[in-house]
């Protein structure tokens, strides 16, 4: 069984693996960061470490977070050999157990830069779990 920890960006489930997953973060301030990838959000300071911070809509190519959503976003700090890397979300699900024989590449119907970043899919009962290439993520940062 592979688990993942799971989170919501507008209305869409995505799940990236629990093992990459250093900690979930409240939305902190981030300080821009000129020339850099423009999914790049900016820097934030996680205990005097500075972690770049990717802005999920903007590389998914989603519609930009309300105010509001803005506001409540939080981080999903991920960890590799290279160092941490910070996601921002909408919201956090909870850790999924899945079956890697239910897992699916991604549909024909995904477009656009989002074919880059998610590896496949695992069919729920009322949606679809998108998964995340978390090391491709790095990439970025």
């Amino acid at each position: 069984m592979s688990q993942f920890c799971t989170f919501t960006l507008s209305s869409f489930l995505f799940g990236i693996a629990v093992e990459s997953v250093q900690e979930i973060l409240p939305g902190c301030g981030t300080t821009p960061v000129p020339l850099c990838h423009e999914a790049i959000a900016g820097l934030i300071n996680l205990r005097g470490q500075i972690v770049p911070a990717v802005n999920l809509r903007c590389l998914l190519e989603l519609p930009p977070a309300s105010q509001e959503q803005a506001s409540d976003s939080l981080n999903v700090v991920l960890r590799n050999d290279d160092g941490p890397l910070a996601l921002l979300v909408d919201e956090i699900g909870d850790v999924m157990e899945m079956d890697p024989k239910d897992f699916e590449i991604p549909p024909a119907t995904l477009q656009g830069s989002a074919r880059n970043w998610i590896t496949g899919t695992f069919k729920l009962e009322h949606q679809l779990l998108l998964v995340l290439d978390h090391e491709r993520l790095f990439l970025l940062g």
